[in-house]
């Protein structure tokens, strides 16, 4: 039985809500809780750190117990820890129930891909994966102003409300998520030797390696130093420091719904290649902007490389292993993206220190740089994907 698309979408949503909600009220909390701003890579790295080592776990038990059995306690711990953040006194005890968020934000995203990857092959595949993407950038486009605008209506506090919808999305998981059979026919050492095998291939370790500087680069730039340079540069206040994060969501979301069409006429590794340089370029941009429309322009261009490059690689590590070890092959690519999630925020903290705002986006740009050559190093010709690769539906 196929699971309702929009179930799936709804579970990407509910997971993307862990920075980007609150990364416009990140001056805000830094003040009001006496932590000096080279902190907020901590404040965002807390809410990824969980994830580097419970994802490849969270991906095994859900190839052995059944995604639905695992997808439920993932989101109830979410949301619970979530709200329980609102009410944190200390800067440590927010980064402790932050922790216990990341716990529960680990298991969603991924198996929301994993269960893309269940239902559906090729192309069509590629296209909702697509669509998923669209969901996550369009969620990316509303949650930071969203963010922004409660902690303006009340406090930063209001702003960690909306994590109480995970228990929303657990309770309509429950009810409307078929559960797939358990995988417990072999031994445990069986199924991690079988998923190893899988986890090994060059294609599976080079779309890891790709994920986590993608997404270091992602969450140090954009989600934590870009709010205290626009702040410091501009001097724009949350509001409109969540209009500015939502921006690179518009192309994001124009790529992603194109994803398909894209692969068949350019192939994988290309898009993923374009992604990289168009984050080379808008990194550049950024660094020395004399003007926020400059800011504005380069954040649609890494937009674009965004919304190419994320759902490609989605769909390299989706479609790399059988169902009986997808969710442990696409954790492992979690585990990676994560890694990064967690090490970016904490190295652009440094990285402002050392080198102010412009400084870290213009290391950012030489970072990207560097992903090109690599991936024209070690590239191999691909063709597009055929247009007849069939859909299906698992039983």
């Amino acid at each position: 039985m196929t699971p309702p698309k929009w179930l799936i979408y709804a579970i990407t949503a509910t997971g993307i809500l862990a920075n980007p909600l609150i990364a416009p009220a990140i001056p805000d909390i830094l003040a009001d809780l006496d932590a000096p701003r080279g902190q907020a890579g901590f404040l965002i790295a807390a809410g990824t750190l969980p994830g580097i080592v419970v994802a490849p776990v969270i991906g095994v038990l859900a190839d052995r117990y059944g995604r639905r059995a695992v997808l439920l306690p993932c989101l109830v711990l979410f949301g619970l820890f979530g709200v329980g953040a609102s009410f944190a006194g200390s800067f440590w005890i927010l980064l402790a129930l932050r922790l216990g968020q990341g716990v529960g934000s680990a298991g969603l995203i991924n198996l929301a891909v994993v269960l893309v990857g269940d239902h559906w092959d090729g192309v069509e595949r590629a296209r909702i994966l697509g669509q998923n993407s669209a969901v996550l950038t369009v969620s990316l486009a509303v949650l930071p102003p969203l963010g922004g605008f409660l902690t303006e209506l009340g406090s930063w506090r209001l702003a960690f409300a909306p994590y109480g919808l995970a228990i929303v999305t657990a309770a309509v998981l429950w009810r409307l998520l078929p559960e797939t059979t358990a995988n417990t026919g072999v031994t445990m050492r069986g199924q991690l030797r079988e998923a190893l095998g899988f986890a090994r291939t060059r294609a599976v370790m080079g779309t890891v390696g790709l994920g986590f500087v993608i997404f270091f680069l992602i969450f140090g730039l954009f989600l934590t130093v870009m709010p205290l340079l626009v702040e410091d540069r501009f001097g724009l206040g949350a509001g409109a420091r969540g209009l500015v994060l939502a921006v690179p969501a518009i192309t994001s979301t124009l790529a992603a719904l194109s994803l398909g069409r894209l692969q068949l006429r350019f192939g994988r590794s290309r898009l993923i290649l374009l992604g990289s340089i168009l984050f080379t370029v808008s990194f550049a941009a950024i660094a020395g902007a004399p003007a926020l429309w400059l800011v504005l322009v380069a954040a649609l261009v890494y937009g674009f490389g965004e919304g190419m490059s994320i759902p490609t690689l989605q769909d390299v590590v989706a479609g790399a292993a059988p169902a009986s070890s997808r969710g442990a092959v696409v954790a492992l690519w979690v585990g990676g993206a994560r890694a990064g999630q967690t090490a970016g925020p904490l190295a652009a903290g440094g990285a402002v220190t050392l080198l102010g705002e412009g400084g870290a986006f213009g290391a950012g740009a030489v970072v990207a740089g560097l992903l090109i050559v690599a991936q024209l190093a070690l590239r191999r010709p691909e063709r597009p994907p055929e247009r007849e690769a069939p859909a299906r539906a698992a039983a």
